[in-house]
């Protein structure tokens, strides 16, 4: 029998880039629950990084929910490279990152990264921003 399905989108943002990072995200989990997540990180950092920090938070929250199917949207190709590919194409300032974060995929049964353009991720990305709006579940 298989494990229902999470669908997760997350983004990242740093401002300036590289800047003051923040991540967020929604997930969408089994018979409609949605779990969103809006976070100023402590320290700066780019983009990319950002993006695997938002990883890194959904996956571990996700495995507290004992969620066995994953389904990670990004809108970073470079993020979706990273953790889908055996042998992803080496980028040594981000290296520890994603290991950190391709050290969480042996939690699931299984975990599909696909990267999505950024306007199909336009609630993640107000998140990442910190739009009071999508907060408050007005954004789309």
């Amino acid at each position: 029998m298989q494990s229902p399905l999470w669908t997760v989108y997350i983004d990242g943002s740093a401002f300036p880039n590289p800047g003051r990072m923040r991540i967020g995200g929604v997930a969408h989990g089994p018979g409609g629950a949605e779990h969103r997540f809006s976070l100023a990180l402590p320290h700066t950092g780019c983009n990319n990084e950002a993006e695997a920090k938002a990883a890194i938070h959904a996956l571990q929250w996700l495995h507290s929910q004992q969620a066995q199917q994953v389904l990670l949207y990004t809108d970073s190709s470079i993020l979706a490279e990273q953790l889908s590919q055996a042998q992803p194409r080496p980028i040594a300032r981000l290296h520890p990152v994603y290991e950190q974060a391709r050290a969480l995929l042996p939690l699931f049964a299984a975990v599909k990264v696909q990267w999505i353009p950024r306007h199909k991720n336009s609630v993640a990305d107000a998140l990442a921003r910190g739009d009071e709006a999508a907060l408050t579940g007005a954004a789309a």
